[in-house]
């Protein structure tokens, strides 16, 4: 589980991001670097830009104006393909309900990630073992998602977006299809893990308390950026 290499750049930048949808603007000119290690909350009303600003960042989309960069590289200038593989090699992905393959079993969730990536299958599942045991979820490895409860499945989301060794998570409204006290523990979960391999880890959320687990937060509307605080030191220490 080794950290990603440090560089002079953010390892995350967005300069005057711009995305339309026909008539409508999701983003209206967003500037945000990401620090290494650093965990962001993007809140906002339903409709602000929140996701399409996620989206937008981890290059799933293409701004129509602007750019994103990790670690000084320009994501928005690659072609598809190259930004797929970018995507799997150096972002990882949390989302509302997991979306974690039926058929498979927990530790071949998990290892799907480097087995696309390469890696040996034997090998891929001995790390992904090694995750969903650091992650509390030792003996549960042959489950499959049908056989387990939603916390459970979302730890094992977090271990397959953090197998790869990603240099930043993107978790997209991670606890909306869980109980307060179950999503507070995945929050805790997925705070304290990226944070121990050294990824950065930004959370889409419209919930006040979810977004309190990061140790910064910002908040959009009409998307701008309207607002951004840091959390005070030890705040996100729970």
């Amino acid at each position: 589980m080794t950290s990603p290499s440090a560089t002079p750049f953010p390892r995350l930048q967005a300069c005057g991001l711009v995305k339309r949808y026909a008539a409508t603007t999701a983003l209206a000119g967003v500037d945000l670097d990401l620090a290494d290690g650093e965990s962001l909350a993007v809140t906002g009303p339903r409709g602000s830009g929140k996701s399409t600003l996620l989206h937008t960042l981890a290059g799933v989309l293409v701004p129509d104006e602007g750019s994103v960069r990790l670690h000084g590289r320009d994501v928005a200038t690659l072609g598809e393909r190259d930004r797929s593989l970018l995507r799997r090699r150096h972002f990882g992905f949390v989302f509302q309900f997991g979306q974690l393959l039926s058929e498979l079993t927990a530790a071949e969730n998990v290892a799907l990630p480097p087995m696309l990536l390469g890696t040996p299958r034997g090998q891929a599942l001995t790390h992904a073992r090694q995750w969903l045991a650091a992650l509390g979820l030792e003996g549960m490895e042959d489950r499959r998602p049908g056989e387990l409860t939603g916390g459970q499945a979302q730890r094992v989301a977090v271990a397959r977006a953090l197998v790869t060794g990603p240099a930043v998570v993107f978790a997209d409204e991670p606890t909306g299809a869980l109980d307060p006290a179950t999503g507070a523990e995945v929050m805790r979960v997925l705070t304290e893990a990226t944070r121990a391999a050294g990824a950065s880890l930004v959370v889409v959320t419209g919930d006040r308390e979810v977004a309190a687990w990061c140790s910064r937060r910002i908040e959009v509307r009409d998307g701008r950026v309207v607002a951004d605080e840091r959390a005070a030191v030890g705040a996100t220490a729970r």
